[in-house]
Order: C-alpha cells, then structure tokens, then sequence
C-alpha cells in the first residue's frame, strides 16, 4: 500500500521549478526525529506533496519517491535519512496553507498540527481532499 507525505523547501533555496529541471533531487538537511522517521518510512513509489515554505506557503506539485532508504549525504554522523524524489505534476492551482487551515476536514493533519515539520505524512483522506482542493 502506498503512503503519501507532504515535504516541505524554501522556494528561494530549493524549489519546484528546481525539481523539475533537475529531473530527480535528493531531499537532505532535514534534522528533526519526527521528520527523519517519516523520511526513514518512505518506499519507492510513494507520492509527496510539493510544499513551498517560507514564500508562498502552498502546496504546488506532485513527486514520487524513486529511492528510499538513503543516508543524508549532508550528514557526516550517518543518523540522519534522505530519499530521492522525481516530479509527476505541477497542480493546476496551488493550495495554500490558509486554505487548509480553513477546512475542517484537515484539522488533524500533520501540515496543521505539526507547523514546523518539514516532512509530514499525510492520509489517503487527507490526500484526496487536497487534490480536490488543487482542481484535480
């Protein structure tokens, strides 16, 4: 069974335009447990929300994890994961933060209750209403 995520990247630093040039990117630098055991979680395949942080604060793509089980090659400890995702869409219009907040049916969402985690699962139920929300 898949499982779906939402990762989060400053759009300054690393955003989705970025993704989609390069094709495939390594999603390293993250050092929060919580955020570390849902990296260390991922299978190939998975899909995760594309979520700009910082500027812009939405929800602007699709990606898939196309390798799971890394070691961050940012970390010289070694405790730290990483993945490496591939874009699959652009969503035809962004789903921003306040939007989510707004919606009652996202209350207990990772995304809402956890603002700072920069990699956050998210449900099946989650998932497809936010897709909705996204015009798909």
């Amino acid at each position: 069974m898949a499982h779906y995520w939402l990762m989060k990247s400053e759009p300054d630093v690393y955003g989705w335009d970025d993704l989609v040039s390069e094709g495939e990117g390594v999603w390293d630098g993250v050092r929060n447990h919580r955020a570390k055991n849902n990296l260390a979680a991922m299978e190939v395949g998975d899909q995760a929300f594309f979520y700009h942080s910082n500027i812009g604060l939405e929800i602007v793509g699709v990606m898939e994890v196309s390798e799971a089980g890394l070691s961050d090659p940012t970390d010289e400890s070694g405790k730290w994961a990483a993945v490496k995702v591939r874009p699959l869409r652009k969503l035809p219009r962004p789903v921003t933060l306040k939007t989510i907040k707004a919606d009652e049916r996202l209350k207990d969402c990772e995304l809402v209750k956890y603002s700072r985690l920069s990699v956050a699962q998210i449900t099946p139920g989650e998932w497809k209403i936010i897709l909705a929300l996204a015009g798909e």
